[in-house]
């Protein structure tokens, strides 16, 4: 499908965000990071949409494997290639091998998962497609996580939808080839 919205370079983002998006791209060594070529060209969006997504997929207080777990089911739900090829490889970084990626693509029935993975699942696919999350898997969740993890569990599924949805809607193209 054509980009609704082509990647900016430097005219089109500005020097700040021209040079964010290239430090981006660097960061994950990929020749570009298409998502911050398009959302940089709405200048004070961009510079305030960093911060939130840095807090949300590096700090916080979700363990690193429980946010990558959540951003890959909200990616294989929402069909999103770009959020499942640059988190799968994150993922593996952060713990995450291909047998368990795969169980989490699976959904929270697969074999192997912890309680805490279930929980995690389960939630995620209430949460995104129900945008609700039931009592049973609340009171799961919060056996889990505290209350602050619960608070950003929803903020981290809600983003990563939303991301998905930017990335659909403006046919953002992948940063890698494969």
């Amino acid at each position: 499908m054509a980009q609704r919205i082509p990647p900016g370079g430097r005219r089109e983002l500005g020097l700040l965000n021209w040079g964010i998006a290239r430090a981006g791209a660097r960061s994950i060594r990929a020749p570009q990071m298409n998502l911050f070529n398009v959302l940089g060209q709405h200048k004070l969006l961009f510079l305030s949409f960093l911060p939130y997504s840095g807090v949300l997929l590096n700090w916080g207080k979700l363990p690193k494997r429980d946010k990558e777990l959540v951003i890959l089911r909200v990616g294989h739900l929402r069909n999103s290639e770009y959020e499942l090829q640059q988190h799968r490889r994150l993922a593996k970084s952060r713990g995450l091998d291909s047998a368990l990626q795969d169980k989490i693509f699976a959904g929270p029935t697969a074999e192997g998962l912890t309680d805490r993975q279930r929980a995690l699942l389960t939630g995620v696919d209430e949460f995104v497609l129900n945008r609700d999350i039931s009592d049973n898997t609340f009171a799961d969740l919060s056996a889990h996580l505290s209350r602050e993890q619960v608070i950003e569990f929803c903020a981290l599924a809600g983003h990563y939808d939303t991301i998905a949805a930017i990335l659909t809607t403006l046919r953002v193209p992948m940063d890698f080839p494969d």
